[in-house]
């Protein structure tokens, strides 16, 4: 009786096989759409969006990488062309291969140590009235930056032709921790641009809310951290004054940087609450940067003192952005992609 019964039970279990096969090979396109449908869905939109890291903003062309937190209490904010229907319509290849390298590696920084990333895009940005303006951003995408997030206490602007080296070094044990003893309140010790040493009614026992550097051409605004609170806003808003900008702009000939230090020359209020890192702490130059300035020892990158951060300022003036970010960038690969850095994620 036996025999019968498996005699049956496989000749069902072909008519099944048969009846499967039969209904893939008549549905071939219908399934193969179906796992194109699914693939989008639950691959490619959550990969390029939210689980990434990034949030598009309603308000102006950005995009956001939270790192670890919703309001982070250190913010980095990198100017960049990523939008606007196409980056290669404005740029190069090699202009394009920088600006994803810079924005890769502080994307990577962030969310090894939990700050946040804001990425704004320039492209669109044809909306100020003269066309001098445009090239004002820095102060204005600030402002706006601040007003999106409330919460966070540090914003740090970074130029695209920069380059974290030492991504293991966090801002706390960089700067923030000890910011009283890295921190000069004067330019006593280093006054490149010959700014009075002493004004009346300055007072330097405010704590600063602007951190920048100085090299050879003065202030270095390719990387520096303002502070969030009332004075910045003030200051900000001084520092975009369309009044002083109609006077100025044709004999400012670094814009922002010339602005900014016409207001320390002369203002108390904001010298109270300004500043310096050494330049090679958060904003090191490549060799050459700077010519052949007898404080080169001050602004130059040296790998063997593991500097913090690379700003290959002005690279596009004369020398090859593409061949330094290269050059950094195989530095960096050999300094932090080592075993025991894999290992123990250091």
């Amino acid at each position: 009786m036996l025999l019968p019964i498996t005699n049956v039970s496989k000749s069902s279990h072909k008519k099944q096989l048969f009846k499967i096969n039969q209904f893939l090979n008549n549905n071939k396109r219908k399934i193969l759409g179906l796992i194109t449908i699914l693939f989008i869905l639950f691959w490619i939109i959550p990969n390029s969006s939210s689980s990434s890291g990034y949030e598009s903003s309603p308000s102006i062309i950005s995009k956001v990488f939270h790192g670890a937190k919703k309001s982070p209490k250190i913010m980095i904010i990198l100017a960049a062309n990523t939008g606007g229907g196409g980056v290669l319509r404005w740029k190069s290849e090699q202009e394009f291969a920088i600006e994803r390298l810079s924005i890769s590696n502080k994307r990577n920084y962030c969310l090894k140590h939990g700050y946040g990333l804001v990425i704004k895009d320039l492209t669109t940005a044809k909306r100020y009235s003269h066309e001098y303006r445009e090239s004002w951003q820095r102060v204005d995408i600030i402002k706006q930056t601040m007003r999106e997030f409330p919460d966070t206490e540090w914003f740090w602007w970074l130029d695209i032709e920069t380059l974290i080296m030492e991504p293991h070094m966090s801002l706390e044990d960089l700067i923030f921790n000890k910011l009283n003893s890295v921190a000069e309140r004067t330019v006593q010790q280093f006054n490149p641009l010959a700014f009075p040493i002493n004004i009346p009614h300055v007072d330097y026992s405010e704590e600063p809310d602007l951190l920048i550097t100085q090299d050879c051409t003065g202030f270095n605004l390719g990387s520096f951290m303002i502070r969030n609170t009332e004075w910045s806003r003030l200051l900000l808003d001084v520092w975009w004054d369309p009044v002083a900008y109609e006077q100025k702009h044709m004999i400012w000939d670094h814009r922002e940087q010339d602005a900014l230090e016409s207001i320390y020359a002369s203002q108390p209020w904001a010298r109270s609450k300004i500043a310096f890192l050494p330049t090679r702490l958060i904003n090191a130059l490549p060799q050459g940067a700077c010519g052949e300035d007898p404080n080169k020892h001050k602004y130059f990158y040296n790998s063997l003192e593991n500097d913090f951060i690379v700003n290959m300022m002005g690279c596009a003036y004369g020398r090859d952005c593409w061949s330094e970010m290269q050059g950094f960038m195989a530095l960096y690969e050999v300094k932090n992609n080592k075993w025991y850095n894999k290992i123990f994620g250091i």
